[in-house]
């Protein structure tokens, strides 16, 4: 639909689109079919950034995208296009319209501190002290990914408060937010009827022999990587911890409960609007609609 759109755009609005994702997985090279990431001719027809940057084995945070992103967009703007951000990633996008909390600097003393704790009593020693003092930025990181628990623990010293407590950024003003921000709502029961097909798909187009190759990988998949949906459950499966047939139907259940989150989620933000679909329209009927409710036109 993006590729549809930014054509239709191009020709009606006269609009120079390039596509930027908003997508925590597609940003890895080599995880192409579980990402659903465009292919080479895609992005041939339309420039598309933010893909294939990084290996499958680094981290990626938010505040690194929210560089990464500006970066792209002043060079878009620069060359007189259009950014046109697509995928679903609701922290990303929510950070996009919001900002997201920096904290202190860094403190190089308290820093050492913990990490020596670190290496006298093990990395979950301080996820523990972590989870009893901001649960909830302890459930997001694994007790292995020192350097967020180290950074989550500073900010409490230096602050006084979680993490958590000051990641909530309200939105901007009306006359400041980004007018045109919408998410695709169809009905829940085709949504889910589309996933569950969609699963097999990607399975018939050798998506297990993606993740195998994965697996052979000289370094091992970063803890994000690694959590990716649907990789993870291949993986458990090419590990023998369950057969093919568990895996698939866990896949084709956790996507069915992340896409019911991501309703959720962008039916909270308050910038965004719903651009309902029946799921029975082409790609281009609902780049349409779209550009019906952008430019009001019929």
């Amino acid at each position: 639909m993006a590729l549809e759109l930014a054509a239709r755009l191009r020709i009606e609005q006269r609009l120079s689109i390039e596509i930027v994702s908003l997508d925590s997985m597609t940003i890895y090279r080599r995880m192409n079919i579980g990402t659903a990431k465009p292919s080479a001719n895609e992005c041939l027809r339309v420039p598309h950034h933010l893909f294939d940057i990084l290996e499958p084995w680094q981290e990626f945070c938010v505040a690194e995208y929210l560089v990464a992103a500006e970066r792209v967009c002043r060079e878009i703007l620069a060359r007189g296009g259009t950014p046109l951000f697509v995928g679903g990633t609701g922290l990303y996008l929510r950070s996009l319209l919001r900002g997201v909390f920096e904290g202190p600097p860094a403190n190089d003393e308290l820093r050492r501190r913990l990490e020596s704790e670190a290496a006298l009593n093990g990395a979950l020693s301080l996820h523990r002290r972590l989870q009893q003092l901001d649960s909830v930025t302890a459930g997001r990181l694994h007790s292995n990914d020192l350097r967020r628990v180290v950074r989550a623990l500073e900010v409490i010293e230096l602050t006084g408060q979680p993490l958590s407590a000051q990641h909530r950024e309200a939105p901007l003003s009306l006359d400041q937010r980004p007018a045109n921000v919408f998410w695709l709502s169809p009905s829940r029961q085709w949504l889910y009827s589309r996933i569950n097909c969609r699963v097999l798909a990607m399975l018939d187009a050798g998506w297990l022999d993606e993740a195998r190759s994965l697996l052979a990988e000289a370094q091992p998949l970063s803890h994000t990587a690694g959590q990716a949906l649907g990789y993870k459950e291949l993986i458990e499966h090419l590990n023998g911890r369950c057969t093919l047939e568990a895996a698939v139907e866990r896949i084709q259940t956790r996507t069915r409960q992340f896409a019911k989150r991501q309703h959720t989620w962008f039916r909270n933000l308050e910038e965004c609007r719903p651009l309902p679909i029946t799921g029975d329209e082409s790609p281009s009927e609902v780049a349409a609609k779209f550009i019906g409710q952008v430019f009001n036109v019929a």
